[in-house]
């Protein structure tokens, strides 16, 4: 990890299921420091512990054991509302199937999240919102409906979207996944932007392309994580 404050702090986490043939180890007491303005990439084969992962850093999943340490606030002693309230302030999570609204218009789902979070007022909103797609290229779109844009244009909408309430933490779930090798390394250029500005980026990858831009990798296998061949944390 870089010298940055830890942003996200991951400390011998433990997550278990209760599988059909008894207990699956999704996590194997992981330790991860990630750093305020680091671009990390996560890695992985299916069903390796990535969403598990990302899960934790949410504050979608608790763990069995351990601690999740997420800008300073330690996720295990929230309820369910702080939750909540929690991630609506702190993590913007752009989705590999974009999952705009497909009845709201494109300015209209980037306003959706400061309705929900009750940030500033309604002009404050639609200011905030209309500066966000410009800043994703996307300002002569915001009237149009999400079916009517490509889907490297619906990726930059989602971006907005999750930058919406101003989160220090951003998390793709795949997010170039369902797009075309320009487009995606189109939405890379974006999310490096971003983390110049300051964002901490956390992005699952599939694509050795891409995974080549990301200056730190993290490799997650049978609920272990790996950092440059050795088990990181240890």
């Amino acid at each position: 990890m870089s010298d940055h404050a830890a942003l996200v702090d991951i400390r011998d986490v433990v997550k278990d299921y209760e599988g059909p043939q008894g207990p699956i180890h999704a996590l194997k007491r992981v330790n991860l420091r990630v750093g305020a303005g680091e671009f990390v990439g996560i890695r992985g084969p299916s069903g390796s512990g990535k969403s598990t992962l990302l899960n934790m850093i949410t504050g979608v999943d608790r763990p069995t054991a351990g601690q999740v340490l997420v800008n300073g606030q330690d996720l295990t002693e929230l309820n369910e509302d702080r939750l909540a309230r929690w991630r609506g302030d702190t993590v913007g999570v752009v989705f590999q199937f974009f999952q705009l609204l497909p009845t709201l218009t494109v300015l209209e789902n980037v306003i959706l999240p400061m309705d929900f979070a009750r940030r500033g007022r309604p002009k404050e909103r639609l200011e905030r919102a209309q500066m966000l797609l410009e800043q994703v290229g996307l300002a002569d779109q915001a009237q149009k409906f999400p079916n009517a844009l490509s889907g490297g244009q619906q990726q930059r909408a989602a971006i907005a979207r999750a930058l919406a309430n101003d989160p220090p933490l951003l998390v793709g779930d795949e997010p170039t996944g369902n797009l075309d090798s320009k487009t995606a390394h189109g939405v890379v250029d974006t999310f490096e932007e971003l983390v110049a500005r300051g964002k901490t980026f956390l992005m699952v990858t599939h694509s050795n392309s891409l995974a080549a831009r990301i200056p730190r990798v993290i490799e997650v296998l049978d609920g272990e994580l790996f950092e440059n061949g050795a088990r990181s944390g240890k």
